[in-house]
């Protein structure tokens, strides 16, 4: 399906080009967002601008604050596995922990806040998918790192910690929430709201309650949630003692919205140990773009085994997969 953009879509694009300062060009980005229409043959070209309008804004509230000293800890983790998932929440929630009981990831773990100062990557395993887990520093209303931001840009997702031994717990969880708005950092329990404003990065998120095992952890579980007013999905956990790990393995693989498809080759049998992973509701043609950047344009057709066609159905690039299915590409 084609995106049809309109003649002042284009205009304002080459506004962009020439434009010779950020403000400028931030403002034909703004412009070229408000133009594009909204439907799903539009949806990378939203993420792409959406992108480069957080990127600006970024740069531009950064200059405007004055020169710096050359930041001593610029991260960025490149992906891997089906996702990236970020660990968010205020000091001694537990996410260090859950990361060494999820990976084999081994971070600083100490009674003390602020060990984790730097962001540590750990690979999950889910049935035949892995899963990147990173861990973030605490974040609280007089503590955020800078490099936060840009990590959280990239991330596909994130699991918020609240610590539910803690009488505090509720109050220092709704202050990482709070300070992550500051940096135009949304966390969301569904999905994004269509009128949402291009600056602002939605991150789909998932609550872990840590240290659900404590005397009170229902009274406080209860109270964050009145406190949050976003209805997040919610796991209770103990890191410590291993509860509703394999829940949340499930939790996580499922917020990233991704599905898993296996591929064969012609006359052999499928190769049922490494599926590849691409958003759900991905067509063909898409899912051949993520095998190979070539295979998008030189697919002819496709078998399909699986819920969405009978066993070796022969379909377009227009036919739209589903979980598990299995799929011979013909170029």
């Amino acid at each position: 399906m084609a995106v049809n953009l309109p003649p002042q879509y284009h205009d304002a694009e080459a506004r962009y080009k020439k434009a010779p300062t950020a403000e400028e060009k931030l403002v034909a980005l703004k412009e070229m967002w408000v133009i594009l229409p909204k439907h799903k043959a539009s949806e990378k070209v939203q993420v792409i601008l959406k992108t480069k309008i957080s990127e600006l804004t970024d740069q531009i509230e950064q200059e405007k604050s004055g020169p710096k000293k050359a930041a001593p800890g610029t991260f960025k983790i490149p992906k891997q596995g089906a996702g990236q998932v970020v660990f968010l929440g205020p000091p001694n929630a537990g996410k260090s922990r859950l990361l060494t009981r999820l990976t084999k990831a081994n971070p600083a773990v100490a009674p003390y806040p602020f060990t984790t100062r730097e962001p540590i990557p750990g690979m999950m395993e889910f049935e035949d998918v892995r899963v990147q887990l990173v861990d973030l520093p605490p974040i609280t209303a007089d503590h955020y790192e800078h490099f936060i931001t840009d990590i959280t840009r990239a991330a596909d997702a994130a699991v918020l910690f609240i610590d539910l031994a803690d009488d505090d717990g509720p109050a220092a969880t709704q202050a990482t929430i709070d300070r992550l708005k500051q940096a135009r950092r949304e966390l969301i329990g569904g999905d994004a709201p269509a009128d949402d404003d291009p600056t602002v990065y939605a991150l789909k998120t998932l609550l872990v309650a840590n240290k659900c095992d404590d005397e009170a952890a229902d009274i406080r579980l209860e109270i964050a949630r009145e406190a949050f007013g976003t209805p997040f999905p919610t796991l209770l956990v103990s890191a410590e003692q291993g509860t509703g790990l394999d829940e949340l393995r499930k939790a996580i693989y499922e917020r990233l919205e991704v599905m898993r498809i296996y591929t064969k080759q012609p006359g052999k049998p499928p190769d049922m140990t490494s599926p590849f992973t691409c958003p759900i509701g991905s067509s063909l043609q898409e899912f051949a773009g993520y095998v190979h950047k070539d295979f998008e344009e030189g697919l002819k057709s496709a078998r399909v085994w699986g819920s969405g066609a009978f066993d070796g159905q022969t379909v377009g690039r227009d036919h739209i997969l589903h979980e598990k299915d299995v799929v011979e590409l013909h170029l």
